[in-house]
């Protein structure tokens, strides 16, 4: 399959093009988990808030696994749509993939099927199996939203109109916190689902965001572009699916985590800190969330200068996270901010220090990854996404077994080791193809 990418005549791209369509999108990337922050600092002053923040991150880290299918619709679009005819064929596979995925989380959410999930492979205690589940209940609408707010949110940054994604998160930030401010002050925050009612609605004004200024850009789609080789549903699936199994492989390891975190020696404590920890770590390393953005629009213009770019913003998140985690702002941030105190606090501030490998690698694992799509090399990221799901769990077991009572930093040592494995595949399949392609 041939892939179309317009302008791709070699040309100079200066680095203040690359932040003008950057900065949109990192900064709605950022506004995605400050709503996450709210949400679990919302949370964090329940009655019982490691319980209550454990039954929402359990239920999250099913709905993460399942909305990745709709996650990955966004890439897809953006890298394959061009006219009219690639729109409505990526309209219908996004209607096929939304469809089934409701029809699974109705299984789950409203069978036995869901509580042997739970309670059997995550590891659920009786008391949190129900308040998990209600949880979910909600999630799995949020789901359909995020797939509808994907579809459009591709067609806008192949439009390079990116600032609609930074409007649409504003919006979506404003909504989500007005509700949490009423809930509290209502003394309504009280259960897991609370926080996935507050994340349904911030998305579901998200999604209308999208829907209206995609359309508006869908209708000056030219019918049909001469040279854009995107004409049959099944190029759609050959493109969107291997990233579809190297994304459910990769979402696999939180639950993973969670499940065994759920072998600790204070299960509630390790899972809750993992979650406050891992929500301020998405936070800091939203800004290179789009970096397989900015490979896909502009490397084929100006390899140099994206690769310039890319080595700037990923040493952000790392500083940022090194300044909170090790010096007393972020006792402070935690504390106020968030919303966690005591023996929470210590485990969430010890699990963000472990984190620091971590932000380290996923900028440049996404500037890899979107070297991967723009030759249609998607079917590696399986394999790389394997690796980093092998390391991680292997690491996670070694851990748990040596420091049963080592909390939420088990899983952010585990994970970081996932990330710094994938990377390496990654760099190794490059490196490979550029010496093949020099012979």
């Amino acid at each position: 399959m041939k892939v179309e990418k317009a302008d791709s005549t070699r040309h100079h791209v200066s680095f203040r093009t690359l932040l003008y369509f950057f900065i949109p999108l990192g900064l709605s990337a950022s506004l995605v988990t400050i709503s996450h922050v709210i949400i679990n600092s919302t949370l964090a002053r329940a009655p019982d808030p490691a319980v209550v923040i454990a039954s929402y991150s359990v239920a999250m880290s099913l709905f993460a696994l399942l909305e990745r299918c709709a996650v990955i619709l966004r890439q897809t679009c953006s890298t394959l749509v061009r006219d009219r005819i690639s729109y409505k064929l990526m309209k219908n596979a996004t209607f096929y993939v939304l469809a089934a995925i409701f029809l699974l989380s109705l299984i789950l959410a409203y069978t036995p099927l869901g509580e042997v999930f739970f309670s059997g492979l995550l590891g659920v205690s009786d008391r949190m199996l129900q308040p998990t589940i209600d949880a979910y209940r909600v999630l799995m609408f949020v789901t359909i939203f995020s797939g509808v707010r994907c579809l459009y949110q591709g067609v806008i940054i192949s439009n390079l109109k990116t600032k609609w994604l930074t409007i649409g998160m504003a919006i979506r930030l404003i909504v989500m916190a007005a509700l949490a401010w009423f809930l509290l002050a209502n003394d309504k925050v009280n259960h897991g689902y609370i926080g996935a009612y507050i994340f349904l609605a911030g998305m579901a004004v998200e999604a209308l965001v999208s829907v209206l200024e995609g359309r508006l850009i869908v209708k000056e789609l030219p019918p049909k572009k001469d040279k854009h080789h995107i004409r049959k549903q099944s190029q759609i699936f050959r493109f969107y699916s291997p990233l579809m199994i190297a994304s459910l492989i990769a979402v696999s390891v939180t639950p993973t985590i969670n499940a065994v975190l759920g072998w600790s020696t204070k299960a509630e404590i390790a899972i809750a800190s993992y979650a406050v920890a891992l929500s301020v770590v998405h936070l800091l390393n939203s800004i290179a969330t789009y970096v397989h953005q900015i490979v896909i629009n502009f490397y084929p213009k100006d390899q140099g200068a994206v690769l310039r770019f890319t080595a700037i913003m990923s040493l952000i998140p790392s500083i940022m996270l090194m300044i909170i985690g090790y010096s007393p702002v972020g006792v402070w941030i935690f504390e106020n901010i968030i919303g966690v105190s005591g023996e929470l606090l210590d485990h969430s501030i010890l699990a963000l220090q472990f984190f620091v490998l971590f932000t380290l690698c996923f900028p440049w694992i996404d500037f890899a990854n979107g070297i991967l799509m723009i030759r249609n090399k998607t079917k590696i990221m399986s394999f790389s996404q394997t690796g980093n799901v092998v390391a991680a769990v292997t690491a996670l077991f070694i851990l748990i077994f040596v420091f049963p009572d080592g909390g939420g930093s088990i899983g952010a040592l585990a994970q970081s080791i996932g990330f710094l494995m994938e990377l390496i595949i990654l760099l190794i399949f490059l490196r490979t193809a550029a010496i093949s392609k020099n012979r």
